[in-house]
């Protein structure tokens, strides 16, 4: 079986070509290749198969489609394509596809770079080039995919053919390449990255005046057509020509061959982030100390980072989910430093829930790809344009990319690189169900022992082992949260005057008790005001989650069942039931056991302030 769209699409099933000859249909299998091994929603597949006006009857269309689609490629082959939520999931092997082994070939030609083995880099590259045959989806009737993903194959051709010059150059083999060089640089005047390469190409040749030549051509043509200077990297590369600082240099008799003084590399290399002059980016920060509660949870996250094997064009996601407080930034962060070693490519960091509202990928891609090396000049404004650049530039590379509080799958979606052996790690205080073939790991509450363990790691095993009982009711109040128990050693640290029966007195009488859990900048209730103001809203005939929470605190009781609910607010069961789910889905009640849902004690007293907040308002007992 073989599926090849790096030109026209053909499926091959053994010796026979199968046709699919329906443009729609055509339309659907082409946007399952371009996202095989991943769900793709069927409200996508319609924005293509309808360039972006789909009409009511769409998903039953597309469905229809999908079913013509199995009975042409028959049963072996139909059997890959799999119904998943929201949509559908084609299942294919990294050489089973065109686009699969290009992909192949790329990651083993960054191995053998990495180890120095430019030869052979260079032939891998060479045998990805060739996969290619025409424009890929120039038969596809659909321009919505021609745009978006048409765009990223044809800057992932050029970029491997970037990549191969530069191995090229390496091995000092300039005059041969300036042929090539010359032709594609006709097609791409504009592109700096092939426009240097020529140049260097050009000057180790001997020819140093037609390489100043083009550059002074490519200048006119920037400033003419563009309205811009070249780039800073292009222009050092002229500087180097005109100080003669990169002379070509031929390797003597049984000298292995490698590369001139100088700028070995064009701008836009990535064969190496040294040699392209940029730092590998390393943005990792600094980190607590992790909680040894939480080492099996970190050996379960190392052990899939780096030791699951992932299908062609997918790329190993985890993701570390669990109320705000947690510890999930600080598991994810140790991680990513144990693994660090194994992205050799660096590692790329974001914290999504710093700015409010919440950064958009919108906002961070521009970021990103000044990281991987793109001049600031040179981001594309459009949206789609920069996911294309964003996906071809980390595609082939073994990156790490760490996106830290998330509050929703869309902010994830744009920022996940290309495939070939990065890694993506996020943490978010929703489960974010939709994030397709992600490893999801959901970090509780610590129990009693772990609890008593992070407060004497605080305050000293003696101070925390003379009131046991005392300190039992502290960490009863904190709930297991890490962030609560840390604030309340905190304050017990600054105050060694206080015994811990002093504090858990004050803890369990405050008239508002979160305002007893606060230290410095640190504090439990802006962790609680996230996940209320993140509630979802209601359905139009559905009860609004807030006020079953503001009537939960007005109760004042540890649980309450969903039978309750619908009598106070007058509606069915499952309404009640959907609105308590959404304070459990939002970690601002415990999910039911036994039919009731619970309340601990922060939840509960921030659910009292709001009450406090309202002045008509429902009343609840239990029941």
């Amino acid at each position: 079986m073989n599926f090849l769209f790096l030109g026209p699409l053909s499926v091959r099933l053994n010796a026979r070509e199968v046709h699919v000859s329906a443009p729609r249909q055509r339309v659907v299998i082409a946007a399952l290749l371009l996202n095989a091994n991943r769900v793709i929603s069927v409200d996508r597949i319609a924005e293509y198969v309808w360039d972006g006006a789909p009409p009511p009857s769409a998903a039953a269309t597309v469905r229809t489609y999908v079913m013509r689609l199995r009975q042409s490629l028959g049963e072996h082959a139909s059997a890959r394509i799999l119904t998943r939520a929201p949509g559908y999931l084609l299942e294919l092997g990294e050489h089973e596809s065109d686009l699969g082994q290009f992909t192949a070939h790329r990651r083993r030609a960054a191995e053998l770079s990495e180890r120095g083995d430019m030869e052979g880099s260079s032939a891998e590259l060479a045998a990805a080039l060739a996969l290619w045959r025409e424009e890929p989806l120039a038969d596809i009737p659909s321009r919505t995919l021609r745009d978006v993903e048409g765009r990223y194959l044809q800057e992932l051709r050029l970029q491997t053919m970037e990549l191969r010059f530069d191995a090229e150059l390496a091995l000092l083999r300039h005059a041969e390449l300036v042929p090539e060089l010359v032709r594609i640089v006709r097609k791409h005047p504009l592109r700096e990255a092939l426009v240097g390469k020529l140049m260097l190409a050009l000057f180790r040749s001997g020819r140093q005046s037609e390489a100043l030549d083009l550059y002074r051509h490519t200048r006119v043509l920037l400033v003419e057509q563009l309205g811009a200077e070249p780039g800073a990297e292009l222009r050092e590369i002229q500087r180097h020509i005109l100080s003669a600082h990169d002379r070509p240099r031929t390797p003597g008799p049984g000298e292995p061959s490698a590369a001139a003084p100088g700028p070995a590399a064009a701008p836009g290399s990535d064969t190496s982030w040294e040699r392209a002059g940029r730092p590998r980016p390393a943005q990792l920060p600094s980190v607590p100390p992790l909680l040894s509660a939480h080492a099996g949870a970190m050996a379960r996250l190392e052990h899939f980072l780096t030791t699951r094997a992932q299908p062609a064009g997918t790329v190993a996601t985890a993701v570390v989910t669990g109320r705000g407080g947690v510890g999930k930034s600080v598991l994810a962060l140790h991680t990513a430093h144990a693994v660090r070693e194994s992205s050799v490519d660096g590692q790329l960091y974001a914290d999504l829930g710093a700015g409010t509202p919440p950064l958009t990928a919108h906002a961070v891609l521009p970021r990103f790809l000044a990281d991987l090396g793109v001049p600031r000049d040179e981001i594309p404004e459009e949206a789609s344009e920069r996911e294309s650049l964003y996906r071809s530039l980390t595609s082939g590379r073994r990156l790490l990319v760490v996106l830290d509080n998330a509050s929703s799958t869309a902010q994830i979606r744009p920022l996940i690189p290309g495939s070939g052996g990065s890694r993506l790690l996020v943490t978010s205080r929703r489960r974010l169900a939709d994030l397709e073939g992600a490893h999801t790991l959901v970090l509780p509450p610590l129990d009693e022992a772990g609890s008593l363990e992070l407060l004497g790691s605080i305050v000293g095993p003696a101070r925390a082992g003379a009131e046991p009982r005392a300190a039992r009711t502290v960490l009863a109040v904190c709930a297991g949260l890490p962030l609560a128990i840390r604030i309340a050693g905190t304050r017990l640290l600054e105050r060694p005057h206080w015994s811990i029966g002093h504090f858990a007195r004050r803890l369990t009488e405050a008239p508002r008790l979160l305002d007893e859990l606060c230290a410095g900048d640190l504090g439990v209730r802006p962790c609680l005001d996230v996940d209320h103001a993140g509630l979802r809203r209601p359905a139009p005939a559905g009860v609004d989650p807030a006020k079953v929470f503001t009537a939960l605190g007005a109760a004042g009781d540890c649980s309450v069942s969903g039978t309750r609910v619908a009598v106070v607010f007058g509606c069915s069961e499952a309404q009640a039931e959907e609105a308590l789910d959404a304070l459990v889905e939002a970690n601002l009640l415990g999910a039911p056991h036994a039919g009731r849902y619970r309340l601990d004690p922060l939840l509960r007293a921030y659910a009292g302030e709001h009450a406090q907040a309202v002045h008509d308002r429902p009343f609840m007992r239990a029941g």
